[in-house]
């Protein structure tokens, strides 16, 4: 920081100039560079070669700049060299915080250097070189802060562009190690293939706000909640209503889905539902066309949010495939289609593990009255609900009727 000012002798006799010229520049430059080698991290650590190259530069740089406005100058209007070198600073893993601290370092320096030169009657050179000070402050901080913003985005969307392109390969079986490497993301050796389910946020049936602004921010923080739960960052092809996510067995095993899901579905702020499959790589294929059957088959069936494996539902998904046995079991239901009240009340009392009492409270009806309800059923259907294989045969058929009741949308 460097000043000129016009100074006023006490004799009255015309004043002096006083000024700081591009040589005293250099001089504090130096100066800055030595007090950030020896008090300021990173640049204790840098090394001899960079501190008296490229951060010695930027120094010199802002001094110059700061005594050309001092003396009257305009600020300058571009600030390519030192955009260019925060840039690199970026790319080499200098945190901002550290470089703006640097910056407010120099100009630190040098109005303790201006205070030093001047005067008790030198009002108007500390006026002039504060206002200075704040001027080149400004210019300075918001340059490096547009470098490193732009920066980080050529960064993200580099790494988009990666992961949606490994994952696609993935999906579509033609992953290789060649791809891998170009992408910069390594195949791990088994993958969790999930396929999820993202519900509509509240917010997105308001009247008042855009359904699609409210649908991409619940998807950003799907996306920002996978990077800072996961040790890996994991390959997602996702939609405001879901999609698949490849999860490497090393960044979270099968066991710890749950409790990923449930973290995840609270930083989204919308609860998540989503079918697993734990492959070999060369298997992912298959597998998400399997979560995804699964997921169809969970979110028909009703079931709630959280992580569902084959394991848990294999008997529901199997009833739930398209074929002959489920056409046939689906139309010895027909006769209920004409009295719906029964139908709920088959539902109902399958829900409530056929506990009639809790199936009678729900229904606000009388216990008796679910009696000569499932009487009436098995008159219908052929499938008498009092003995053990009627009951199969209904439950089997309830479940082969839900694969058809919902609309049931894969996410694109």
């Amino acid at each position: 920081m460097t000043t000129a000012s016009a100074i006023g002798s006490k004799s009255g006799k015309p004043a002096q100039m006083f000024s700081l010229t591009p040589r005293d520049a250099h001089a504090l430059a130096r100066e800055l560079v030595a007090h950030l080698g020896a008090s300021v991290p990173p640049f204790t650590t840098l090394p001899a070669d960079v501190m008296s190259g490229e951060v010695a530069a930027v120094a010199r740089l802002c001094a110059d700049w700061s005594i050309r406005r001092v003396n009257g100058g305009d600020l300058p209007e571009r600030t390519d060299r030192l955009r260019a070198a925060a840039a690199r600073w970026c790319r080499a893993g200098v945190p901002i915080e550290d470089v703006v601290h640097a910056v407010h370092e120099g100009f630190k320096s040098g109005l303790d250097l201006l205070f030093a030169r001047a005067r008790a009657s030198d009002a108007e050179l500390v006026v002039r070189g504060t206002g200075t000070a704040l001027e080149m402050l400004d210019l300075i901080t918001a340059t490096v802060n547009k470098a490193y913003v732009q920066e980080r985005r050529a960064e993200a969307a580099d790494h988009h562009t990666a992961v949606h392109t490994l994952t696609s390969a993935l999906l579509g079986g033609h992953a290789t190690t060649k791809l891998a490497r170009e992408c910069g993301i390594r195949i791990a050796d088994r993958y969790c293939v999930l396929a999820v389910w993202i519900p509509p946020h509240p917010d997105e049936a308001h009247p008042r706000l855009d359904q699609q602004v409210v649908a991409r921010r619940k998807l950003r923080r799907v996306q920002a909640a996978l990077a800072k739960l996961l040790r890996e960052n994991p390959l997602a092809m996702l939609s405001v209503d879901g999609g698949t996510i490849l999860i490497s067995e090393n960044a979270c095993a099968e066991t710890e889905l749950d409790d990923l899901f449930t973290r995840l579905s609270e930083l989204a702020g919308v609860p998540l539902t989503a079918a697993v499959v734990t492959v070999a790589a060369d298997g992912v294929p298959e597998a998400a066309e399997q979560a995804h059957d699964l997921l169809d088959t969970v979110r028909r069936l009703g079931r709630g949010p959280g992580v569902h494996r084959f394991a848990e539902l294999a008997l529901q998904y199997q009833l739930t495939r398209p074929g002959i046995g489920r056409d046939i079991l689906d139309a010895r239901l027909a006769p209920l289609d004409s009295h719906p009240e029964l139908l709920e009340t088959l539902r109902v009392f399958f829900g409530t593990d056929l506990n009639r009492q809790r199936a009678a409270r729900q229904l606000c009806i009388h216990p008796n009255t679910i009696d000569y309800r499932l009487r009436r059923i098995g008159q219908l259907t052929g499938f008498d609900p009092s003995r053990t294989t009627g009951l199969w045969y209904l439950r089997s058929a309830l479940i082969a009727r839900g694969s058809g009741d919902h609309d049931v949308r894969r996410p694109a």
